[in-house]
């Protein structure tokens, strides 16, 4: 064989051992089999190979045939061997699996029963430790059926703090404590549903806790209220002798059925139940906060008056009791639960409420008009702030509202005594009085403190120089300062205080009240001149009377005299002034009938001859003044002086307009000597002094214009006229240019209607020194404008 067969060979052979060594995977092997072109020689070796392996395991089954023969053998005697061990190993098995199942089931009971004994050992322990919870939980909710809310937050306590902590590792204790939250809740509204009902019952009951509390105070301060409340009544409707109808108070103003506090009137144990509950729920800033909402509306109900307390009494104390009572309460719950309600808070809330009830005092007691009533008012205010002031509350405000109700009572008052002088006004007949017995005399001085020794030592029936107006007028004004004391005592008033107050208060009454009246009445139309005369020398006693007054003020105050003058009452310039108003129109009056008499006047203007005696309405007239005159005596002089001075004033001048009258068209020389027997009767008149006390020619120098006009005309001396006019010495000074031109063309016209005096040289003449004298006296007016 070649080498290369050889190779060949050596490589095959190495492949089979490769195929032989390995079980499984021969792929490598036959890829280096297929890469060659050795194939069909690998295949025949192959095939060799598996020959020579059959038969080596030919002669090796030959060489152990015999005893593979006996393992037969021996293997069927075991099998039979086999099964019958099996067979007792499957009855041994049975039993065994019979006995172990009864084992198990035993050990199972065994178990069971240890796991129930010891579950109910652990269950009895585990109801042991909840048993407390569950305890306490029925007696929440037990304590909750019955409405007992405070225990009932104690035992919510007990159950959150000491028993749920104990089985926080149950379930149930989860809902337990979701539960106990709306326990918690229920608690806290039903706390609150207590809070509202005391809350109603309080607004029901601070007015009478007001009224109890109102009525403490004012006996502790020994105040009674109605002392002055009838006082006022007897005030106004006085008789001449200064007795008064007086009506005593039926009842007390101030009483309640029972001496009871605040305590004994209101259960407060709902408000510090519900203060501890919201406390111990963590809520006591909410509960605090509703509380004064609440009580802050409260507040404000009780500060809103009813809508007729102006009317009665009775509305101002309703609304005073029910505010003092609202601050009562509140300071009990100050002083018993400081946490709830502190002085900062309700300071704050009287800062408020003093403001409103101010307000609403001052606007009803506005309307009010009847001064009882509000001294009614005046002594509830002081009894008010008398109250509040000794809870701790400033009462500054109320000092200064009573003393604007004060004013309003000084209007109301001089309102009053309008009436009352206009009455005495209406009443008086304005005469003087006549006393015909002791009694009735001693009646008027003591109504009045008149005193004339003449009059004293005079016979009965006795005059006084005044009518009843005066000692009327007198005593009312006295009421009048006795009833603004009635409001000024009890208001802790110095005596000078009270002093100036009265003068004050008196001295409104003399320039506004009186004063108005007086002027009033003196204006009237109905009065007669004799009246009007009565008035005026009324008005000399009654500012008589304006010492006396002093005096008495300062003896119903006990004020210093030596202080009094710091408020003079000023009566006497009142009087002063209403007795010159008096006097303007007693000077009016008499005008006015001396303008009577003068409308009888019927001057016949183309008069040929004078009468030879003045004109009958003017002698009825000086009669008329010559008696009127008489009636002046009374009267200060200068009054008497002034009229009988306006009367002759007033006849020049009514004598002058007639002259001068545009109604006049011409005068003869008849009818300006009928008028200058007049003027002659009036000079007469003014003469005989018909009122004393004149200088000479006083009354006179009245008719001086009329007398140098008269005498001018009727001397026809216009020479000396023209000669002096504008000299001081002038006889003829009073004498105007333009008046004598009036009068001269009046003259002139009466001339004309004359149809004869054309014919008369003398006449003619005349006629033309009259055009000479206009020419010049128009010449002359002409150079003065």
């Amino acid at each position: 064989m070649d080498e290369s067969s050889k190779e060949g060979k050596g490589r095959h052979d190495l492949l089979l051992q490769e195929i032989e060594a390995i079980d499984d995977y021969w792929g490598p092997t036959f890829r280096a089999i297929f890469d060659t072109d050795e194939c069909d020689a690998f295949a025949d070796k192959l095939d060799s190979r598996i020959r020579s392996h059959d038969k080596d395991i030919e002669k090796l089954c030959s060489a152990h045939h015999q005893g593979f023969i006996e393992s037969i053998r021996d293997l069927l005697e075991l099998k039979g061997l086999a099964n019958r061990i099996h067979g007792e190993v499957q009855a041994i098995d049975s039993d065994i699996c019979h006995s172990v199942t009864q084992l198990k089931l035993k050990g199972q009971e065994l178990a069971d029963a240890r796991r129930i004994e010891r579950n109910m050992k652990t269950t009895i322990e585990m109801l042991q430790s909840c048993l407390p919870v569950l305890r306490a939980y029925i007696k929440l909710q037990q304590q909750m059926k019955e409405k007992r809310y405070y225990p009932a937050l104690k035992t919510l306590e007990q159950l959150e703090h000491i028993h749920l902590p104990n089985i926080s590792h149950y379930r149930f204790s989860e809902h337990m404590k979701k539960s106990l939250a709306k326990v918690r809740e229920s608690i806290k509204e039903a706390s609150m549903v207590d809070l509202k009902d005391f809350l109603e019952s309080i607004r029901k009951y601070s007015p009478k806790i007001g009224e109890v509390a109102m009525r403490h105070t004012a006996e502790q301060l020994n105040i009674d209220i109605s002392a002055n409340s009838s006082a006022i009544k007897r005030l106004i409707s006085p008789t001449m002798s200064g007795e008064f109808d007086y009506e005593a108070p039926s009842e007390s103003e101030y009483s309640v059925e029972e001496d009871l506090s605040a305590q004994d009137l209101v259960d407060f144990s709902p408000v510090y139940r519900c203060l501890h509950i919201h406390t111990v729920l963590d809520a006591k800033e909410t509960y605090e906060n509703y509380y004064r909402k609440q009580r802050k509306k409260q507040a404000r109900l009780a500060l809103q008056p009813p809508t007729n307390m102006h009317e009665t009494i009775e509305g101002y104390r309703q609304y005073f009791h029910g505010i003092v009572g609202f601050f009562v309460v509140e300071d009990h719950v100050m002083n018993t639960a400081s946490t709830l309600v502190n002085r900062s808070y309700l300071d704050d809330v009287w800062n408020i409420a003093v403001s409103k009830i101010a307000s609403s005092v001052r606007t009803h007691s506005s309307y009010c008009t009847d001064p009882a009533l509000m001294l009614k008012i005046k002594n509830l205010v002081m009894l008010f702030s008398s109250t509040l002031k000794t809870y701790g509350y400033s009462v500054s405000q109320l000092v200064e509202l009573l003393q604007e109700i004060r004013d309003h009572y000084n209007e109301v008052l001089m309102q009053r005594w309008v009436h009352v002088f206009r009455d005495i006004f209406d009443e008086d007949n304005y005469h003087p009085i006549q006393v015909t017995t002791p009694a009735e005399y001693q009646r008027v001085i003591e109504s009045f403190p008149y005193r004339d020794s003449n009059l004293e030592a005079a016979p009965f029936p006795k005059r006084f120089p005044f009518s009843s107006l005066v000692p009327k007028v007198y005593r009312q004004i006295r009421n009048y300062i006795q009833a603004c004391l009635q409001f000024s005592q009890d208001l802790n008033l110095a005596d000078q205080e009270i002093d100036d107050t009265l003068r004050r208060y008196t001295n409104l009454l003399l320039t506004r009240t009186l004063s108005g009246c007086l002027s009033t009445l003196i204006r009237k139309p109905s009065l007669s001149l004799l009246q009007l005369i009565q008035i005026s020398i009324n008005t000399n006693y009654l500012e008589e009377s304006n010492a006396w007054l002093e005096e008495f003020i300062a003896q119903l105050t006990g004020a210093s005299r030596e202080l009094s003058h710091i408020a003079r009452l000023q009566g006497r310039a009142v009087f002063r002034d209403v007795r010159d108003d008096a006097e303007q129109q007693i000077y009016e009056a008499l005008k006015r009938k001396m303008d009577e008499f003068m409308e009888l006047a019927n001057y016949d203007w183309q008069l040929n001859e004078p009468s030879g005696q003045a004109s009958s309405f003017l002698m009825d007239l000086i009669a008329f003044l010559q008696s009127t005159f008489q009636a002046f005596t009374n009267l200060k002089e200068h009054v008497a002086q002034n009229a009988c001075l306006t009367a002759c004033r007033h006849i020049a001048e009514i004598l002058m307009d007639l002259l001068l009258s545009d109604d006049v068209k011409s005068i003869s020389m008849g009818a300006l000597q009928q008028v200058n027997l007049d003027v002659i009767q009036c000079e007469q008149f003014a003469a005989s002094e018909p009122v004393p006390g004149f200088e000479d020619g006083t009354l006179l120098s009245s008719f001086l214009d009329l007398r140098q006009l008269l005498d001018l005309l009727l001397s026809w001396d216009w020479s000396a006229y023209f000669h002096d006019y504008g000299q001081d010495t002038s006889k003829y000074l009073r004498v105007s240019p333009q008046r004598a031109i009036t009068v001269l063309e009046k003259l002139r016209e009466a001339d004309k209607r004359t149809v004869f005096s054309v014919l008369k040289k003398s006449e003619r003449d005349k006629k033309k020194l009259m055009e000479t004298v206009l020419r010049q006296l128009r010449q002359l007016l002409q150079s003065s404008a």
